[in-house]
C-alpha cells in the first residue's frame, strides 16, 4: 500500500536528498541552520523548507544539459576536437539514445519531486487551494513548486517536442520510468483512500480502519506537444496560485534570495516566455509589463547606468537584483559546482571542448559605434562613411563582445588590447595579411562563465532570466503586435514600432519622468545612437561588416513588411550580443522560424557556422522542422 508511506515518509526521504545534491537549507549561507535550536529540529516548517531546497537541488543537474542543448545547437557555439562524443552527436543533430546529455531523467527526477511535494501541501495544508484564505508561507511554496515543475515541463518539450505527461500520482523516478516505458495502460498499484481519521487501529493485523475505499489506478500514457504544455500550464499557474516564493530576505538579510528561488518576477518572465513562445502577445505582456515597470525602491530590472559599457561583464560575477531576474545558483565552498569551466576553458585541468563559432565572434567584431554617414541626397546608394564629414566610426562591440562573452588566447596567454586594436584597425583597412598574423594560433574561448573565477572554481551561476532578455522579449512582441493587429484599440501594446526600437536603442519607451533612468540594451553599452542603433528610417544602408563601407542601399518607404524583416533579424542579432550563452539560443531561432513559418532563418543561421563542404547538408536536414527535435520519445 505504498500511497501510505509515500506522504508520511517524504521529508524524511528528502531530508537525505539534500545531502545527496549537495543543496542545503540556506545555500547563500550554510552556516544559518546549524545554529538551529533542538525545539524547532522537528518543526514542520522546517521541514518543509529543506524540501523546498531539495528541490533547488535537482534544478542544479539540469543546467549543463539546458546550456548545452540550447547553444550548441544553435548558430553561436561548436565544437572542438576535444568534445566528447556526445556533444559532437549534439553538434551533428544525430543524437542516440545513450546521450548523457539528451536523456531526459534529471526532467522527470524534478518533475516527480515537484508532484511529491505538491501532493504534501494539498494533503497536508489545504489551505493552498482555498484562495478564500489569507496567503501564508505554505502558499508560496505551492506556487514555487508548480512555477519549478510548469518550468520543467516547458523546457522538456521545447527539447524534444513532445514529452510524456506525468500524473501527480507518480511521485518518484523509479515509477515514472515505468509509466513512460510501459507500453498501454499503466496501472499505478493499490491506492488507499482514508476517512478523515484513518489509521492502523490494530497494531497486529494492520487492518486500516476507517478506510472508505481500496482502489487500483489505471493511467493512459498521454504525449503533450509545445502547443499543449503551454496551455495547460499557463492556465494552471494563472489561476492555481495564490501567490509564489517565500520571502527568505526576512530571515536571513540577503536579498539575492529573490532571485534564487521562484519568486513574484521569476513566475511572471516564465509566464511571458511560455505566452510568447505561443505567440499570444496581448497575454505575454501584462507580465512583462509587471517585470519592466516595477516600481519597486530601487527600480529593479531598468537597463540604468548599474551595468553600462565596462560594468557589463560585472552581471556575471555576482548575483544582483537589479538585473538578475532568477538565477540557479552554485557554490563551490557547498560542492555545488557544474561543468563550464572544463568545457570552455584551455588552461589548467580543463577541457576546452566547445568554442564560439565564427558567425558569433564576427556579430560582435561588425558592431561599429559613433558612425557617420555621408549621405547623398540625389543618389543615395553612392552614400559614404568616408571623409569629408564622416567617419567609419569604431569597430566591435568593445563591452559585451572581447573579454566579456569571449576571449583569444594565444596558448595559456590571453591576446592583449594593443593587439586586438591592432587586429581590428588592420582589418578595417583592407589589411588582411596583418590583421591575419596577430590573430595567427589564437583560439576563441567562450568567456562568460570564467569572468572572475580562479581555474579550480567550476560554480558559475546559470542565469535563467534577467532583466535585458525581457526587454529584448517586449520588444520582439511590439514587432509582431504591429504585424498582427494594426488597428487594435486596447489599452496594451500598441501599435507603434518606434517603441520596440526604443527598447532597444534608449528605453525612451519607459520614460515616465526625468527622473527614470533608462539606456536601452544597446544604449547601456554605447551602441544605441541614430547611426548605431537600430533604426526607423526609409533608408536602410547596408555595410561590410569589416570596413563598414558603404555596400549597399536600400528604399524601405511603404514597404512596412519588409521592414519587420529587417527588424526582427536585428533583435535575433541583439539577443546573440547581448544573451549568447545563456542556453536560449537555439530557442529564439525556433520561435522566430515558426512565426514566420519560414525554417530557412533557423537552417540557415546553424548551417553557417558549418565548413563549407557541410553547410548545404545541415541546412537540408534543419529545413524539416521536425529534426529540430531530439525525438526520444518516438516508437
Amino acid at each position: 500500500m505504498k500511497r501510505i508511506f509515500k506522504t508520511t515518509a517524504f521529508i524524511a526521504g528528502f531530508g537525505s536528498l539534500l545531502f545527496l545534491t549537495g543543496a542545503c537549507e540556506q545555500f547563500l549561507n550554510p552556516e544559518q541552520e546549524i545554529k538551529i535550536t533542538e525545539d524547532r529540529l522537528y518543526d514542520d516548517w522546517y521541514e518543509y523548507r529543506s524540501i523546498e531546497m531539495g528541490l533547488y537541488g535537482l534544478q542544479q543537474q539540469l543546467v549543463e544539459q539546458l546550456l548545452l542543448l540550447g547553444e550548441l545547437r544553435g548558430d553561436l557555439m561548436e565544437i572542438t576536437e576535444n568534445a566528447d562524443a556526445d556533444m559532437v552527436e549534439i553538434y551533428n543533430f544525430n543524437v542516440s539514445k545513450t546521450n548523457k546529455y539528451a536523456a531526459p531523467t534529471n526532467f522527470f527526477r524534478l518533475i516527480a519531486a515537484c508532484n511529491n511535494f505538491i501532493r504534501v501541501l494539498k494533503t497536508e495544508r489545504p489551505e493552498v487551494l482555498d484562495h478564500s484564505e489569507p496567503v501564508n508561507n505554505y502558499d508560496r511554496l505551492y506556487g514555487e513548486a508548480l512555477t519549478m515543475r510548469a518550468w520543467a515541463y516547458f523546457n522538456a518539450v521545447r527539447i524534444y517536442g513532445k514529452v510524456p505527461f506525468i500524473p501527480e500520482s507518480l511521485t518518484t523516478l523509479e515509477e515514472v520510468a515505468e509509466f513512460v516505458n510501459t507500453p498501454g495502460t499503466y496501472i499505478d498499484s493499490v491506492h488507499v483512500l482514508f476517512g478523515k481519521d484513518g489509521y492502523y487501529k490494530d497494531p497486529v493485523a494492520k487492518i486500516p480502519q476507517d478506510t472508505i475505499e481500496v482502489y487500483e489506478i489505471p493511467l493512459e500514457k498521454k504525449f503533450y506537444d509545445e502547443t499543449m504544455i503551454i496551455d495547460y500550464f499557463t492556465d494552471e499557474l494563472e489561476n492555481d496560485i495564490k501567490a509564489v516564493g517565500v520571502n527568505h530576505y526576512i530571515d536571513n538579510n540577503d536579498n539575492t534570495w529573490d532571485v534564487i528561488v521562484w519568486r513574484e518576477f521569476g513566475f511572471h518572465a516564465l509566464l511571458g516566455h511560455m505566452y510568447l513562445t505561443r505567440g499570444d502577445y496581448a497575454s505575454a505582456y501584462p507580465h512583462f509589463k509587471a517585470i519592466i515597470f516595477n516600481t519597486t525602491e530601487n527600480l529593479r530590472y531598468h537597463l540604468d547606468e548599474s551595468f553600462s559599457t565596462w560594468r557589463w561583464p560585472s552581471i556575471f560575477t555576482n548575483i544582483d537584483i537589479r538585473e538578475h531576474i532568477y538565477t540557479i545558483w552554485f557554490n563551490k565552498a557547498n560542492f555545488q559546482q557544474n561543468s563550464f569551466q572544463e568545457w570552455f576553458e584551455n588552461w589548467g585541468p580543463h577541457k576546452y571542448m566547445l568554442k564560439p563559432s565564427y558567425p558569433a565572434i564576427k556579430n560582435w567584431e561588425s558592431q561599429w559605434r559613433g558612425v557617420r554617414i555621408n549621405i547623398n541626397n540625389s543618389n543615395k546608394s553612392r552614400s559614404n562613411v568616408t571623409p569629408p564629414g564622416g567617419s567609419p566610426g569604431i569597430p566591435a562591440d568593445y563591452f559585451r563582445g572581447m573579454g566579456a562573452s569571449y576571449i583569444y588566447m594565444n596558448g595559456s596567454v590571453p591576446i592583449t588590447e594593443n593587439e586586438m586594436v591592432s587586429m581590428l584597425y588592420l582589418r578595417m583597412q583592407g589589411d588582411d595579411r596583418n590583421s591575419r598574423a596577430i590573430m595567427e594560433n589564437m583560439d576563441t574561448l567562450i568567456f562568460k562563465y570564467s569572468i572572475g573565477k580562479n581555474t579550480y572554481d567550476q560554480d558559475a551561476n546559470y542565469i535563467i532570466y534577467r532583466a535585458a532578455g525581457i526587454h529584448l522579449y517586449l520588444a520582439e512582441a511590439y514587432i509582431y503586435w504591429v504585424a498582427d493587429h494594426e488597428n487594435d484599440q486596447s489599452d496594451l501594446i500598441k501599435p507603434i514600432p518606434i517603441r520596440s526600437i526604443n527598447i532597444v536603442n534608449d528605453g525612451r519607451i519607459y520614460t515616465e519622468s526625468n527622473s527614470r533612468p533608462e539606456m536601452g540594451v544597446r544604449g547601456r553599452v554605447g551602441l544605441g545612437a541614430s547611426t548605431d542603433g537600430m533604426s526607423i528610417s526609409n533608408d536602410y544602408f547596408i555595410h561590410d561588416p569589416y570596413t563598414n563601407k558603404i555596400i549597399g542601399y536600400e528604399n524601405l518607404e511603404g514597404k512596412f513588411a519588409r521592414k519587420q524583416e529587417i527588424w526582427e533579424k536585428e533583435i535575433l542579432d541583439e539577443r546573440a550580443l547581448e544573451l549568447a550563452y545563456e542556453g536560449e539560443r537555439f530557442y529564439d531561432l525556433m520561435r522566430f522560424a515558426k512565426r514566420n513559418n519560414k525554417p530557412e532563418i533557423l537552417a540557415d543561421r546553424v548551417a553557417a557556422k558549418f565548413p563549407a563542404g557541410r553547410r548545404e547538408q545541415i541546412r537540408a536536414l534543419l529545413m524539416d522542422e521536425s529534426n529540430w527535435y531530439i525525438n526520444w520519445f518516438d516508437e
